[in-house]
């Protein structure tokens, strides 16, 4: 590893030294990709530099132990605790760097919730988890686009499809694929019982046009009168889109927009819809014929059944795969759920790092 990191940082070098010619400077395109490559070795680098440095502090902590002074011998001692507690750290970090990079991780989100078992209930349930998002994403900035959305007639979703847009929007946002559970007394119960609901959620990287090859003979578009939501005009034209697609899969996508009032804007929307399931499909179709081992199931993007339960009568929501409960439910729904996805992160950086034996 040392020498892996010792050529990084070479190449690092290199690049500061390139970017700084006169020649490059002007070469807008070079230059570009250049500040690329250096900016994705930058955070290995001065993770690298502050492992070295460590080291020479805890060098010098060490000298100080053979010191005839017994206050500078304890002073030493009690800094060198410290400092191999912050070396191990640094070490965790840099380990965890050189892991290999989910090429997914920098685009937007797509995201597919729809109601599981529980009737309206689910449906609700699944509307909660789409404000849940929506808010996670105001929280960072993001945009949120939707695509196509199944209401139930009392503020539910059968289904919704929507888009997050923002900087690197997949590479959280992919744990939050599988099962939700959700536990409480629905507003229609006039017993007061406690039911149990469930809403599924896909979340897939958007993909460009280059990325999946879609063949016109593969797929069939629809045009209809959109209804529901989308304000006024929506459904007075043909601007709904539904595209059908059979070639190459055991069963027929069908993916199907009209919250938008043109249909130029929904067909597009629908495609991308439909290159991120295929891409999906592709993907996990090459890692079986790879015989890949999947390095962590938490960061997988697969669905499994019940990812985490919302237990409203004890204000607690529970990560299965972490083992672990988070309070204040109230605000993970008002999009609070950084927490649990640092957690999730961190457990899935841990599986990996086992898994290629530096752990």
């Amino acid at each position: 590893m040392h020498e892996r990191l010792a050529n990084i940082e070479t190449r690092y070098n290199e690049l500061m030294d390139l970017m700084a010619r006169p020649e490059i400077a002007t070469d807008h395109v070079r230059l570009t990709q250049l500040a690329r490559e250096q900016r994705e070795l930058e955070e290995i680098v001065t993770a690298y530099r502050a492992v070295r440095n460590s080291d020479r502090q805890i060098t010098e902590a060490q000298q100080l132990l053979d010191s005839d002074d017994a206050e500078m011998r304890a002073l030493a001692a009690d800094e060198l605790e410290q400092l191999r507690a912050q070396r191990e750290a640094l070490d965790l970090t840099l380990k965890t760097l050189l892991l290999p990079r989910d090429p997914n991780d920098a685009r937007n989100a797509i995201i597919e919730l729809r109601q599981g078992e529980g009737g309206d209930e689910a449906a609700l349930f699944a509307a909660d988890l789409f404000r849940m998002y929506t808010r996670y994403a105001e929280r960072h900035n993001w945009k949120v686009e939707v695509v196509s959305a199944h209401e139930n007639g009392i503020g539910g979703f059968k289904e919704v499809i929507f888009e997050i847009n923002g900087e690197n929007a997949y590479s959280r946002l992919k744990y939050e694929g599988g099962v939700h559970r959700v536990q409480r007394v629905p507003a229609t119960e006039a017993r007061g019982r406690i039911h149990t609901s469930t809403a599924t959620c896909a979340v897939l990287p958007e993909v460009a046009e280059s990325d999946v090859e879609l063949r016109p003979e593969d797929y069939r578009v629809d045009v209809f009168r959109a209804g529901g939501h989308g304000g006024q005009g929506v459904n007075t034209t043909d601007s709904a889109v539904r595209i059908v697609y059979k070639g190459g899969t055991p069963e027929e996508i069908v993916v199907t927009c009209q919250d938008g009032r043109s249909q130029l804007k929904n067909k597009a929307a629908a495609l991308a819809v439909l290159r991120a399931r295929l891409y999906s499909i592709q993907e996990e179709r090459r890692r079986k014929e790879l015989g890949e081992t999947r390095l962590a199931q938490v960061g997988s993007g697969e669905r499994a059944e019940k990812i985490r339960t919302y237990n409203f009568p004890q204000d607690r929501v529970t990560d299965h795969r972490l083992g672990q409960n988070f309070s204040n439910l109230p605000g993970l729904l008002d999009g609070d759920i950084d927490r649990m996805i640092d957690a999730l992160i961190m457990l899935d950086n841990t599986e990996r790092l086992e898994a290629v034996g530096i752990g």
